[in-house]
């Protein structure tokens, strides 16, 4: 029986977390009693810096229920980095990790057909979502036209798949081998290969607390899936700046052959349109030359992407046994 880790990042989560634990070790325990998983799996919560009270409730839950187990960063570092700290750290202890959100709107009576697809030699199982009917029109569309758009670039992603996934130890080792700080992990997996599959679902109402990813951030992470996997947005400004040269020479041609002909006339709106338009594409280009300046910026200062203040397992703190930072805290 595979030892099973249940990454669960939490940002102030205090809302849902006495629910999320009480429903996963319902889910667990029938696990370990079907002979799926191992008695010592666990359910690893990732604190990631929360302001409220979900530390507390993770030490308390902890020191009576042993599948609880609890990691706490340093500060608030982002959901990629809190869950990439829980797969580091879990890689350690299990055979396999499955990682899901602390809201309930992943289905968790799907989690023994991800071990099943383990059992069967994957080592990679993608959560993907059967439909999009609890999602606004809004967020349908954009979601959808975001993943085309990631098609399109060359971006190797899976469709209505976010972070509810299985990795079995090897994909866990060959992902610890990918050290940028500018995290996009739907994007990372796919690339360690190994043999892969897919669990269907259907995705539940948020349980309770309000959602930790609004439009701006939204925004935020698709630009970064964007700019961390494709140079194509490069290549359109390179093919951009040609049309518009070739375009400005028709119009010299034009302009002097008007010129000649003595039909010329002074257009102002003419010349100050062009001027705004000219200049607003440049500043448009140099912006997005300027996203991936700022993010080569950030992958040489070699910082690492979290630090890990206390780790329980058991119901007891093991500082001792906190992995070698070479290998979780990964340098940027």
């Amino acid at each position: 029986m595979p030892i099973v880790y249940l990454v669960v990042p939490c940002y102030n989560e205090e809302a849902v977390l006495p629910e999320t634990i009480k429903r996963l070790t319902v889910k667990l325990h029938k696990l370990v009693k079907a002979g799926k998983a191992s008695p010592e799996s666990r359910m690893l919560f990732v604190d990631d810096g929360s302001k409220d009270t979900t530390w507390n409730i993770i030490e308390q839950y902890s020191s009576t229920n042993p599948y609880v187990a609890g990691l706490k960063l340093s500060r608030n570092r982002g959901h990629q980095n809190a869950l990439l700290a829980g797969l580091m750290t879990a890689k350690n202890y299990c055979d396999c990790a499955i990682s899901l959100d602390a809201d309930l709107q992943d289905d968790i009576e799907v989690l023994g057909e991800f071990l099943e697809r383990y059992a069967e030699g994957c080592e990679v199982v993608y959560g993907v979502r059967s439909s999009r009917d609890t999602d606004t029109a809004f967020k349908r569309s954009t979601a959808r036209s975001y993943y085309k758009f990631m098609k399109a670039l060359g971006v190797e992603i899976v469709y209505d798949h976010a972070d509810y996934r299985l990795m079995g130890k090897r994909a866990l080792e060959a992902l610890a081998e990918y050290k940028e700080v500018n995290l996009f992990l739907r994007g990372i997996v796919p690339l360690i290969g190994f043999r892969s599959d897919y669990v269907y679902y259907q995705r539940n109402e948020r349980f309770a607390g309000e959602s930790k990813y609004p439009l701006k951030k939204m925004i935020r992470f698709a630009m970064d899936g964007i700019t961390s996997f494709s140079v194509k947005p490069l290549q359109i400004i390179s093919n951009v700046g040609i049309i518009i040269c070739l375009l400005s020479i028709i119009f010299f041609i034009y302009a002097l052959v008007s010129l000649f002909s003595g039909s010329s006339v002074a257009g102002w709106a003419s010349l100050m349109c062009s001027l705004w338009f000219l200049g607003g594409l440049q500043m448009l280009c140099i912006g997005i030359v300027g996203s991936y300046v700022g993010r080569i910026y950030s992958e040489t200062k070699h910082r690492p992407r979290f630090l890990i203040d206390r780790l329980i397992i058991s119901g007891k703190t093991l500082p001792e046994d906190r992995p070698d930072p070479s290998e979780t805290d990964s340098s940027n």
